[in-house]
């Protein structure tokens, strides 16, 4: 959601630039600036702007200069003293030292101190602004579709690096099973005699628990999601929100092994998976 675009156009002796900037936000959120004149077009500009961006913080600033000023502008002499006085004051009280050079530069910045005389819009200008929000608005959609493009390689990147740590599991499986019985063996050995103990009874109850710790399904769905995750960012325009939900069960799976392994090594897989996917979650703020 995260781009940028710029515009400059000219109509006569008038020269129109457009600057756009969009962030992440869930909702679609504008905020336009605009030169006093076009303020009449601010509602087709907005238009323009939600038939390109679907959700995200949009700031967009449109200026309008006068190649010629001297032809058609005009000093506001009282405008400016009002001014002039109102910041002087205020420069006294706060014992600033300002360059007089730089101070009547700022004020004459400030609005309605030069005026332009009779000016109103034509069609040629409005056009033109248009056009130049139009061209503006798809430079940013080009940078974010570049962007986009990078993120969600590095995605599917980090979504194959689960997956071939998914498949690291099998190494430890059938030696945690003998861990774990061992270890259970040993436990009641230092119980009970070893003659006292029932070989079949210890077999069934050894077997429950192992079922009980199976990752088995786990590692079937975790590998489904994955695949799932992929097809949705290959095939859906805006994937954004469904690749979240996505990660979410990725998320539970890898936490369900996680609390089933009894194993240190099992353990250090997992806490590498999580670590991939709190990436892909950061990244995935950035997605439509």
């Amino acid at each position: 959601m995260t781009g940028y675009g710029k515009a400059e156009k000219t109509a006569g002796n008038i020269k129109i630039s457009v600057e756009v900037r969009s962030l992440n936000s869930k909702q679609l959120d504008i905020t336009l600036k605009s030169a006093q004149l076009y303020r009449s077009l601010e509602m087709d500009m907005r238009k323009l702007i939600s038939t390109v961006v679907a959700r995200g913080k949009v700031d967009i600033n449109v200026t309008r200069e006068t190649l010629n000023e001297d032809i058609n502008t005009a000093f506001n002499p009282d405008v400016f003293k009002s001014y002039f006085n109102a910041i002087s004051k205020t420069v006294e009280e706060l014992g600033l030292h300002a360059d007089r050079q730089d101070f009547v530069s700022s004020i004459l910045r400030l609005p309605e101190v030069v005026l332009s005389r009779n000016e109103e819009l034509t069609e040629t200008e409005i056009e033109t602004a248009l056009e130049c929000c139009t061209e503006a608005l798809n430079a940013m959609d080009l940078f974010r579709a570049k962007e986009g493009k990078t993120l969600i390689s590095d995605i599917f990147d980090r979504i194959s690096i689960i997956e071939y740590k998914l498949k690291s599991l099998e190494i430890y499986e059938t030696s945690r099973i003998e861990k774990i019985k061992t270890s259970i063996e040993n436990a009641l050995n230092q119980l009970v005699l070893h003659s006292e103990i029932d070989k079949n009874r210890f077999e069934q109850e050894l077997i429950y628990y192992i079922e009980k710790i199976d990752i088995t399904e786990e590692k079937v769905r975790l590998a489904q999601h994955c695949h799932f995750f992929k097809q949705t960012g290959n095939s859906e325009e805006m994937p954004g929100r469904k690749l979240g939900f996505i990660a979410q069960e990725i998320g539970r799976e890898i936490n369900t092994i996680g609390s089933k392994a009894c194993d240190a090594d099992i353990q250090k897989i997992v806490v590498e998976m999580k670590d991939e996917l709190e990436k892909i979650k950061e990244q995935l703020l950035n997605i439509l």
